[in-house]
């Protein structure tokens, strides 16, 4: 299954004005469990820098943008850096924060293999990122070199159990995009760790009823989504089944995942 024509056509549908596009983005926050994990990160985050003014944040691998204007909302006196690799969704950010009148948040194209600016941020977002990048070890220690002392890295990945396999594209893997099967708290935590960091807390994501979630909400309507004829069904659809999908998202949030199809990965510099 590939994600990126998928997306392509989103943006394209959602973008067309800021109202569309802060529409897309309340919809991403409720149908993604990933962004309730990182949002329940961020309120931490706030809650412990709520006193401060000069906070700096770097969003590594922005896409849409949701987590910058998430961010920049909340706190208009942060700055953050919005960083991806793709021109035309900076392009389509740009104009998104202008029109919205958001200061605070700076898109700008970069490689975050080469992207580096010493010792800057309190904060670095890694959304479904690293997953897609091959030397992951040359990012991971751009991103310690980037962070302020004590900064941490917030990493939100596939774990190694989420069949998203490169190797066996077409078959088990539902995105192929990916460079790599996911990763282990073990493996991940190695690679931090060679960069440089710290107090490294990992945790899964995507548990036994996350996965049911995920499957509901996003992985049949993608796959009925192919046959455009079935879109209207899709809202029907949808109407049935987001409740449970929202209950169980909310008790992946909840509950300590003994196993996971996602990993949310904490360091400190």
């Amino acid at each position: 299954m590939h994600y990126d024509p998928v997306k392509k056509r989103l943006g394209k549908f959602f973008g067309s004005s800021p109202f569309m596009r802060k529409v897309f983005y309340r919809l991403l926050n409720i149908l993604l469990l990933r962004t309730w994990h990182i949002h329940k990160e961020l309120r931490k985050f706030r809650k412990k820098y709520k006193n401060s003014i000069n906070v700096s944040i770097l969003d590594a691998g922005c896409g849409f943008g949701q987590y910058s204007y998430y961010i920049a909302k909340k706190n208009p006196q942060w700055n953050i850096v919005s960083v991806d690799v793709n021109s035309d969704e900076i392009n389509k950010c740009k104009t998104f924060f202008n029109k919205t009148g958001l200061k605070n948040v700076s898109p700008v194209v970069a490689d975050l293999t080469s992207y580096i600016n010493h010792n800057k941020y309190d904060l670095i977002l890694s959304i479904d990122v690293m997953e897609h990048i091959e030397n992951d070890k040359l990012v991971l220690r751009n991103f310690y070199d980037s962070l302020k002392e004590n900064g941490m890295l917030l990493i939100s990945t596939p774990a190694d159990s989420s069949g998203c396999n490169p190797v066996n594209k077409g078959r088990n893997s539902f995105v192929d995009e990916h460079v790599r099967n996911g990763y282990t708290p073990e493996d991940i935590s190695s690679k931090l760790t060679e960069a440089g960091f710290k107090n490294i807390d990992i945790y899964y994501t995507y548990g036994k009823y996350g996965s049911i979630a995920w499957r509901l909400s996003i992985k049949y309507p993608l796959l009925m989504a192919k046959c455009k004829w079935i879109l209207l069904f899709l809202f029907f659809y949808y109407m049935i089944v987001m409740p449970f999908c929202l209950l169980l998202n909310f008790a992946d949030t909840k509950i300590k995942n003994k196993k996971g199809t996602g990993l949310i990965v904490k360091a400190y510099k």
